[in-house]
This record gives structure tokens, sequence and C-alpha cells, in this order.
């Protein structure tokens, strides 16, 4: 079932399972209507994912639904906003101001490899301070591990080149791999955003049938990473 993000109010989020249903866009409208519903009350912004970097700025509940990008981010209190994935690494941030006079801001990116070259993350963090974030968290949902994520030599090289050697890892078996956990991270260090203690050691998708996963299954369902800020829209 789904797993509450645990930020601080009025943050709220959350990260479903396959127990939770496919929240894919090919679901039914009408199923898919109700299982948003029953997960987070109010308008979902969601994304057209095409595994670049753009961000989508919602200025108001569902704004922004259905556009190009792989980002979404939000000051607005009753704005839910979604990523969807089966293997990518689901990203939930959020910022709250320390004395309480400075703006909530929330953000949703969906980081597959090529986000992670694009700077999806980097770009999601800086729409964010744009919103008047400051100190930001951040939390990463189920994705695929180096276990099971074999990886072009290639491709692999790339991912070193702009996020570092930590990225590079090897499968279970011993072939080259990507640490989308690792990468994860080193792009949001990237941005001076800090890990927060345990994010990266989340299940793996591939491995684990609780969840979805195109890579191992060949799964068309998708789970989903869901953030807003509690509120009256």
């Amino acid at each position: 079932m789904a797993e509450e993000l645990g930020a601080p109010p009025p943050v709220r989020g959350l990260f479903t399972s396959a127990a939770d249903g496919d929240l894919g866009r090919s679901v039914d409208p009408e199923l898919l209507r109700a299982r948003r519903e029953h997960l987070a009350p109010g308008s979902w912004t969601w994304l057209d994912q095409v595994h670049g970097a753009d961000v989508v700025v919602v200025d108001r509940p569902g704004g922004g639904a259905g556009s190009p990008a792989d980002a979404a981010v939000t000051a607005v209190p009753g704005a839910v906003l979604s990523v969807l994935t089966a293997d990518c690494a689901p990203v939930l941030l959020w910022s709250l101001s320390a004395d309480g006079t400075g703006p909530t801001v929330v953000g949703a990116a969906h980081a597959g490899w090529r986000g992670l070259v694009a700077g999806v993350l980097e770009s999601c963090v800086a729409a964010m301070r744009g919103l008047g974030a400051d100190d930001i968290d951040w939390r990463l949902g189920p994705c695929v591990s180096p276990a099971a994520y074999e990886f072009s030599i290639a491709d692999l090289d790339r991912l070193v080149d702009r996020l570092g050697p930590a990225v590079r890892s090897t499968t279970s078996e011993g072939a080259p791999a990507l640490d989308t956990r690792a990468a994860v991270s080193a792009a949001l260090g990237r941005a001076g955003v800090g890990v927060p203690e345990g994010s990266p050691a989340v299940p793996c998708t591939a491995l684990d049938p609780g969840w979805f996963s195109w890579r191992a299954r060949r799964d068309t369902g998708r789970q989903a990473a869901v953030i807003w800020i509690d509120g009256p829209a």
C-alpha cells in the first residue's frame, strides 16, 4: 500500500505500490479518477514525461496537467503534483520556511537516466528556489537497483562524466550497471542539496514484485509519487 512521505506539515506526500493499482494514463478515466481521489483528493498535475529537464511551475490545482515535462513545482496549497514510474527514480522535494515567514514549496521529479544526464533534478531545484524555497529536503521512492540494472558502458561513461564515479556499479552477475540512487544523490548535490540520512535506501522495483517494473516484468502499470501542501485550494 501507499507509503507516506513523512515530511513535516503542511507538506503531504506518498509513494504508491502495485497494491494501490495502476496510476498510469492508460487506465479507464473513471477508475483512474477514483484511484487518485482515494490517494490525494483534489486536482492532480500529471505530466507527459519525456525524459528531459523541463519543469512545470503550477499556479493553481491541476495547472499544467499533461505538460511535456519531467518535474513540477508549486507553492499553492491543494495543488497535487505527481510523477509516474516503473523503474525510474521518483523524487519528492519540499522546503519549509525556518521562521514561518517564507513560502512552503514542493516539487516532484521523474528521474530516468536520460533525465539525470539532462539535469532534471537540478532544474527542479532551481524552479523551487525561484518560488522562494530555501532549505530543501527530499526523499527518493522505489526504483531499480544496480543489482538489476545492466547498463551500456558508453552511456554509463556519460553519467560518470556528469555525476562522478559513484554512479558506476555492477549487477548481481557482475555486468556494468548504473546506480540510480547514487546518481540522484550526486545530481542533487550538484544543485546544493544535501542527502537526507537513509534516503537512497529504497526497494528495488525490478527485484521486488510489490512494485511495477517495466525492465524486469514488462509491467504496463505505473506507480505514482505524489506531493502537495495541505490547505484550502
